[in-house]
């Protein structure tokens, strides 16, 4: 996953995913826990992934492609 709203959702998701909040307080709270529990091991992936699409974008010369792989 890239670096971006694309690598936090999923993350978000996995650990909120059934639960019920009575406020969004308890919204708020939860994804900032979540948010907290991310490590540094998960950055370094997600920016050597966003690395990773630059330069197959260079690469391309910036055409589109598919895919990070």
């Amino acid at each position: 996953s890239t670096c971006d709203a694309s690598f936090l959702f999923p993350k978000m998701k996995i650990q909120l995913k059934g639960r019920r909040f009575e406020t969004i307080e308890e919204i708020q709270a939860e994804s900032q826990m979540v948010l907290d529990r991310l490590t540094k091991k998960d950055f370094q992936g997600c920016f050597q992934a966003w690395q990773r699409r630059w330069d197959r974008c260079v690469h391309s010369q910036g055409n589109y492609f598919e895919g990070d792989g």
